[in-house]
Formats: C-alpha cells, sequence, structure tokens
C-alpha cells in the first residue's frame, strides 16, 4: 500500500500532460535569514501558484504561514534538514523534522539536502538512508537534493562529479533527485542517463538576465530533466507570476526561450 501512497502523491507534484515538476523552493531562510521574497511567504506562495508552479518546498514552521491560505491550490513539499550560513561548515547538515510531522502537516513530499564530498558526507548519508527507509515505509516521495560540495571538489558542476552525486540520491532511495546543471545539455545528458530517478535542476545563485535563467532550464529539459526546482530566482523577481509562466512553458510546453519570454512582457 505505500506504494500507491508514493503514487498518488508524487502525481500532486507534477503536470499531468507533460509528467514535468516546476517547484519553488522557499527554505532559504533557515540559511540565509529573513531575505526579500520571503518575508512575506504566503504572498510569495499565492503568486508561484498563480503563475502555475506545481509544487513549493519550504521549511516546516513556514506550513502554517505560507501554504495553502487561498487562491490556486499547488503542492507542498516539507524540507527536513538544515544549516545556517553563520555556522563554522554551513555544509554540515542536521535532520530537523520527521517524515510522521510532514504527514501530519498534510505535505505531499519530503526533501532533504545531502552535500557530497563534504566532511560530514558520511553523516548525512547515513541521514539520507534512514530517511529513504521511513518514506517507503510511510508512502511518502522523497526528493533529495545532490550537490557535490566540499574541499576536494574544485568545480560543483563538474559532470563527472554531478553525475556521482546524483547517481547516489537514486542508488539511496530518493524518488527525485535535485542536482545543479552541469552548464549544457550534452554533459547534463549523461547526469540524466546515469540516474534511474527523475532529475529537476536547481536554479542555483540570482541569474543576470531573465533569458541566462530560462536558458539554463531549456537546455536541462533537452537533456531529459524532469522540471526545475528555480528558489530566489523566482521569488526575488519583479514579478514572480509571470517568470514562473514562462519557466512552465519551457517544463511544460516545450516552447522556445524567446516564446517563453513573452510572458514577461
Amino acid at each position: 500500500m505505500s506504494e500507491i501512497g508514493k503514487k498518488i502523491r508524487i502525481e500532486r507534484l507534477m503536470n499531468r500532460e507533460s509528467r514535468n515538476m516546476v517547484i519553488i523552493p522557499m527554505d532559504h531562510g533557515i540559511s540565509d535569514g529573513p531575505i526579500e521574497g520571503l518575508i512575506n511567504i504566503t504572498d510569495t506562495v499565492n503568486r508561484v501558484a498563480e503563475g502555475g508552479a506545481n509544487a513549493v518546498l519550504m521549511q516546516k514552521g513556514m506550513v502554517k504561514y505560507g501554504h495553502r491560505g487561498y487562491g490556486h491550490d499547488i503542492g507542498l513539499i516539507v524540507h527536513i534538514s538544515a544549516s545556517s550560513v553563520l555556522s563554522p561548515d554551513p555544509n554540515a547538515k542536521v535532520q530537523v523534522c520527521t517524515v510522521e510531522e510532514v504527514i501530519k502537516m498534510g505535505a505531499d513530499a519530503v526533501s532533504m539536502h545531502i552535500n557530497v564530498g563534504s566532511n560530514t558526507e558520511a553523516d548525512q548519508l547515513e541521514m539520507l538512508g534512514k530517511i529513504s527507509r521511513d518514506c517507503t515505509e510511510w508512502g511518502m516521495p522523497l526528493l533529495a537534493m545532490m550537490y557535490p560540495r566540499g574541499k576536494k571538489i574544485t568545480n560543483p558542476h563538474d559532470p563527472v562529479n554531478v553525475a556521482h552525486a546524483a547517481r547516489i540520491g537514486a542508488e539511496l532511495g530518493a524518488d527525485v533527485v535535485k542536482t545543479v546543471y552541469t552548464g549544457d545539455p550534452d554533459s547534463f545528458r549523461d547526469v540524466v542517463r546515469g540516474c534511474p530517478v527523475p532529475v529537476v535542476i536547481a536554479g542555483g545563485p540570482k541569474t543576470s538576465t531573465d533569458m541566462e535563467l530560462l536558458e539554463m532550464i531549456d537546455g536541462a529539459i533537452e537533456a531529459g530533466a524532469r522540471g526545475a526546482a528555480i528558489g530566489r530566482n523566482v521569488f526575488q523577481h519583479r514579478d514572480p507570476v509571470r517568470l514562473t509562466r514562462a519557466i512552465c512553458e519551457i517544463v511544460h510546453h516545450r516552447r522556445p526561450v524567446e516564446e517563453a519570454l513573452e510572458q514577461l512582457k
């Protein structure tokens, strides 16, 4: 029965026609503090829901302020790991929520962040394995954010490192893997090929232009990615509704970047 639960819940996070996902992460407050775009999280959630996003992602304490207050419905993913930029080692992650708590909140999935190559990699992988077991028990989809980060990682976008990190997520039971884009469709195609579960790309730092962001998303979808999880580039945008619509045009309808940009005019 748990597999049925996973199937039902994960379908709430994707477009029924494209089978792809547009996710807007809003978990940045715990790492960066009260930043622009997340101070009034309820308003931002409703803006991206109006734009057509399939799901938002946030820490457990924000669910009561930022989800399904009114307007369009939208899927909910609760993040269950955390760290702060004030930490001596921001790459270290600890578990701050349980699968059982997430179920009680009515969420559709859980997510956790793993930094492959960090000083605490072993602890984080152990945590991922335990959460994967709990998710299987309760029929809860698991999105694993798998990033190559650490002293030995000189290039976090290196295709070999990204493919390795993504594969680890699948090997340890993730249902969806979120990871960084490698910079071009050909190299990212190898990441997707080596990961047997759906891959979505992370938005990363703020991009210089809307076109730069949309071109990155377009390249990832061309390579076989199943969606995009774009945080600050959306919630700190001058018009989150229109930018979300533009992203959906690419992810769900495979519109060219130039056509998607029309949503922003």
